[in-house]
């Protein structure tokens, strides 16, 4: 659900920007990060707005589309009923239902794609609500967080990688202020970063605010901390080794965000600094499911 809510407000912002600059505007970073296309591939429709859209939110042959994000997710919660709430439930069997109605398909292909994305959103944003206010405070709703936060530190991760890519991740190199705001808007920070950097927009700044900032929800080093106090609630005597190895994996993640400013990632080379957090929430991701999964 946390990669669904990503995806949704990341296509959202994509194609408002589309409608800007309709003769550059290319897919390429949405498809890069939410699909498995090859760059040839990607280049058959990467200026083809319904096009992408069509295959990101209903294609069944992508594993990140809309469509098997939903039916995954519900398909988990129908595993574990007894440990979610029947508003959550209800919550997500509404969204299958929607997701694989013909009536979204042919508003996908006729209507405001605008409005469609919104109405999903609105789906995303009901299903947090309803998470919040219904799940019981014990294990269930901690490992539902586990799992938002370490798909949160990821998708930050990957965003800033696609599109500092293409300006070869050099952090002085000049470009359209309209290039920044959509970055920002695509992780929900415009509003912060306008409040808290008053210099304009530099790379630097939107580096620190997506990785380093504890006040911003989609920052790096913010999902790590609440990722961490969700985790040592977990804390048991029946599986001491994995829990130590998992708390381990995450002190070492938050340690390296922690100490770390955007100075020395400018020097080390912001591609392969991110490319080391990456690797670090896959090990935390592997090795939780290694303790605490892959025996159930």
């Amino acid at each position: 659900m946390e990669r669904t809510d990503s995806l949704l407000r990341m296509l959202k912002i994509n194609y408002m920007s589309s409608q800007d600059d309709e003769d550059e505007f290319t897919w390429q970073p949405v498809l890069r990060i939410f699909s498995d296309m090859q760059e040839d591939q990607i280049k058959t429709i990467e200026r083809d707005g319904r096009k992408v859209l069509q295959y990101v939110l209903l294609d069944r042959d992508n594993a990140n589309s809309v469509f098997n994000l939903v039916t995954q997710s519900r398909e988990n919660a129908r595993a574990v009923q007894d440990n979610i709430t029947k508003e959550l439930w209800q919550c997500l069997n509404e969204f299958y239902h929607i997701v694989h109605d013909q009536r979204f398909a042919n508003s996908l292909k006729w209507d405001d794609p605008v409005t469609v994305l919104d109405s999903l959103i609105k789906q995303c944003m009901i299903y947090y609500g309803i998470s919040d206010i219904t799940m019981f405070r014990g294990e269930g709703l901690c490992f539902m967080n586990i799992g938002k936060f370490l798909e949160r530190c990821m998708q930050s991760a990957d965003i800033l990688d696609v599109k500092f890519s293409n300006l070869s991740y050099d952090l002085d190199k000049t470009t359209d202020t309209t290039y920044w705001k959509y970055l920002l808007l695509s992780v929900s920070g415009y509003a912060l970063y306008l409040k808290k950097y008053r210099s304009g927009f530099e790379a630097a700044n939107i580096i620190d605010q997506v990785l380093f900032n504890v006040d911003f929800p989609r920052a790096v080093l913010y999902s790590m901390n609440q990722l961490n106090r969700n985790f040592t609630r977990l804390k048991s005597e029946q599986n001491t080794e994995g829990y130590s190895k998992v708390e381990f994996l995450i002190g070492k993640l938050r340690s390296k965000l922690q100490y770390t400013t955007v100075q020395s990632v400018s020097r080390m080379g912001l591609h392969d600094y991110l490319t080391e957090i990456r690797s670090d929430i896959i090990a935390i991701g592997e090795t939780l499911n290694q303790y605490y999964f892959a025996y159930s």
